[in-house]
């Protein structure tokens, strides 16, 4: 007779959530605990009547996960990107606001053919095509997409994949409607369907791996106390959080992307007038400061790039709100690493992890969805090995 196979997972936020799904598509019994009140960890967005996000979140539709929520009817209504011309984007270089991005910026974005290498910083391997200036302000851009202060300093290889994902024409970045919340409503709905038992509120102190596998889908500090396992680290970006509703004025820009230094923000109610009240626009900022800088450096950041794009933005506020965020941003790979490098999936004892610091591929959210997939499929993997061994000892 077969026996229904159990699957234990901890943490409720996309990676977790992930995990749920697919572990109960394929038949197994699945309890998910998740210690806050609320389900989606990252992907939670506010209640209103600003509907942030924790830090601006895009779907890349060139990536695997993009397919698999489409597929399961999960990724929902997106909000419609705005045209990205020169009257929606301005670019932040040497000390102003320009229309267009620098030529050779362009080139190295675009440039498709010669696959960067991975044991070479991003900097070095970028000067050699396109020259210093245009090398930095590409790094630069490349923040957008990956929140770290240096990404110069980063393997190139891991640097040019971020960039040529977050330049493609047509954009691969979406937006969600309503935020992210919506999507993990969705994917909760969707696992309770298939009958997955979720509990709020629910912290989990020791893995239960006697009652089957457990997947960890947690920020990779909060996996290393639960696991007592020191040596789950991996570089992250530190970045703070810049979130303000301003009174609408026509002729405010989509975005400001700075080319000077890793830095980008962004108007979310150009395309999703739904995240403020009428007569206000929602701007969400995220930008990157090193280990050592204050907070007062990421807001000094945001306040010039305002002061450049935003007229009166002072005198048009009627919210504010800042934060930093320590690893938050996904992992990072320095020059010889490479995702293969991170903390590897499978831990032993029937433990595996999930999340956007481990060992998988992609750009931001796809790393914990590729993680949580393979996280059930070893598990499983395991639990049929060890269903056939008691069969035959029996």
């Amino acid at each position: 007779m077969r026996r229904t196979r159990k699957i234990t997972i901890i943490g409720g936020g996309f990676a977790g959530l992930t995990a749920a799904v697919t572990a109960a598509e394929a038949g197994a019994e699945v309890t998910l605990h998740e210690a806050h009140h609320t389900l989606g960890g990252r992907a939670r967005t506010a209640d209103g009547p600003y509907r942030t996000n924790e830090g601006p979140h895009a779907l890349y539709d060139g990536g695997p996960h993009w397919t698999w929520l489409k597929q399961r009817g999960l990724i929902g209504e997106l909000a419609p990107l705005p045209a990205l011309d020169a009257a929606r984007i301005r670019f932040h270089h040497r000390g102003g606001l320009r229309r267009t991005p620098p030529f050779g910026l362009l080139r190295q974005s675009f440039r498709k053919g010669e696959r960067a290498p991975v044991d070479v910083d991003f900097l070095t391997w970028a000067t050699g095509l396109v020259g210093e200036p245009a090398a930095r302000a590409a790094a630069s851009y490349s923040g957008v997409a990956l929140f770290h202060h240096d990404p110069g300093a980063l393997s190139a290889r891991f640097v040019q994949e971020r960039l040529h994902r977050a330049a493609a024409l047509p954009p691969e970045a979406h937006f969600v409607k309503g935020g992210w919340g919506r999507l993990i409503d969705r994917m909760a709905d969707r696992a309770r369907e298939l009958g997955v038992r979720i509990e709020t509120s629910s912290r989990v102190d020791t893995p239960p791996t006697d009652d089957g596998p457990v997947v960890v889908a947690t920020a990779l500090t909060s996996a290393a106390r639960l696991l007592d396992d020191p040596t789950l680290t991996w570089e992250s970006g530190r970045t703070v959080l810049c979130d303000l509703a301003l009174r609408t004025r026509r002729g405010d820009p989509f975005a400001i992307s700075d080319l000077d230094a890793p830095g980008w923000l962004e108007r979310f109610t150009t395309q999703d007038p739904t995240l403020a009240p009428a007569g206000e626009q929602l701007i969400q900022a995220q930008l990157p400061i090193a280990p050592d800088e204050p907070k007062a450096a990421g807001v000094a950041h945001a306040e010039r790039l305002l002061d450049l794009g935003f007229a009166g933005w002072r005198e048009r506020t009627v919210w504010r709100r800042e934060a930093v965020s320590h690893g938050r941003t996904g992992a990072v790979d320095r020059p010889g690493t490479t995702w293969r490098d991170r903390p590897a999936i499978d831990r032993g004892d029937g433990v595996y992890l999930a999340g956007d610091q481990v060992a998988a591929p992609g750009v931001l959210a796809e790393v914990s969805f590729t993680s949580a997939v393979e996280a059930v499929s070893l598990a499983l993997r395991a639990s049929r090995g060890t269903r056939t061994l008691d069969l035959k000892r029996g």
